[in-house]
């Protein structure tokens, strides 16, 4: 049995394959209709969320299983303090597989440890959250053609942001992928992702304070939100989270072909007067999402052979 705890749990012929097979739902979603018929996935959401939550039960329901869950730990018996690996150990009995979002991190972890059915780790806490980085990858794929070679500028919440942190792990896996990372100091991506990812990986990198000084050499421009509900100070969030606004005029810069990529949810880091241009890519890679989780979901149910080593 598999689980996807981190982005590094797959192979990088795992990942290819695994996104391979999302486009071929994306081409044919009549075929995966019912290849989940009378299984049922359980979304264990500790944190607020609406594109996670929704696209993993909008990919079960396209593939004709059932949904259960909470999306709070509030409405769960972790208000009355039931453990993760409780709560695992209950609702492997109910489903046939679990995602899960939790805001401490390697909560997910801990219940993959005792769970009886595939877990998914949809967020935890600042850590990690693979399957967005597999719907990144799946837009940088089909808007590129490859992942391989690409220039990418990480702007924003570097810190914080378990999105660019999942992200990072994976492309360094890719040949060519030249990395800019784009914050305010206090914001810079952790000493121990250059140290123990990008620097071994023999990537070139290099930290920049603006977006408009590398626009012009960016094949992909992530931006990321300043996330509040990450912040001790209530007064270094405030100051810090209109640090880096992508305006029109700052799009221009850049190349005819970029592509604009945001995890979502947007607060004002993307001027709404952006949506409109091509190479606003967000939306479309928050659809994306629900064909990858599809492709994850029958792959660690063993309804897709072929995709994953060692079903």
């Amino acid at each position: 049995m598999r689980h996807l705890i981190d982005p590094l749990d797959f192979t990088r012929q795992e990942t290819d394959r695994l996104l391979s097979l999302a486009e071929e739902i994306i081409a044919r979603p009549g075929d995966y209709a019912h290849l989940c018929d009378g299984k049922i996935l359980a979304t264990l959401f500790y944190e607020p969320s609406t594109r996670t939550r929704l696209s993993f039960e909008s990919a079960m329901m396209r593939l004709g299983g059932k949904v259960l869950g909470f999306s709070s730990a509030g409405s769960s018996s972790a208000a009355k303090g039931e453990s993760v690996a409780d709560t695992i150990r209950m609702i492997s009995g109910y489903a046939d597989i679990a995602a899960m979002r939790h805001f401490k991190e390697g909560a997910p972890y801990v219940a993959a440890r005792y769970s009886h059915i595939p877990v998914i780790n949809a967020g935890d806490g600042g850590h990690q959250h693979p399957t967005q980085t597999l719907t990144d990858m799946l837009t940088i794929r089909r808007k590129r053609g490859e992942i391989s070679g690409v220039t990418i500028g990480l702007c924003g919440d570097l810190k914080f942001g378990r999105t660019v942190h999942s992200l990072i792990k994976s492309l360094v896996r890719y040949e060519g992928v030249n990395f800019i990372f784009i914050s305010p100091e206090e914001l810079r991506v952790p000493s121990y992702i250059l140290k123990e990812v990008v620097i071994p990986s023999g990537h070139p990198w290099k930290e920049v304070r603006t977006m408009e000084e590398v626009m012009p050499e960016l094949d992909i421009l992530y931006m990321t939100r300043v996330q509040r509900e990450r912040f001790f100070n209530e007064e270094d969030y405030v100051r810090l989270k209109d640090s880096y606004v992508l305006t029109q005029q700052k799009l221009d810069l850049g190349k005819a072909d970029l592509a604009v990529l945001h995890p979502l949810p947007r607060v004002n880091e993307i001027a709404p007067e952006v949506d409109n241009d091509p190479r606003a890519m967000y939306f479309e890679q928050a659809r994306g999402g629900v064909f990858v989780r599809m492709a994850l979901i029958l792959s660690l149910l063993g309804l897709a052979p072929g995709v994953l080593d060692h079903e």
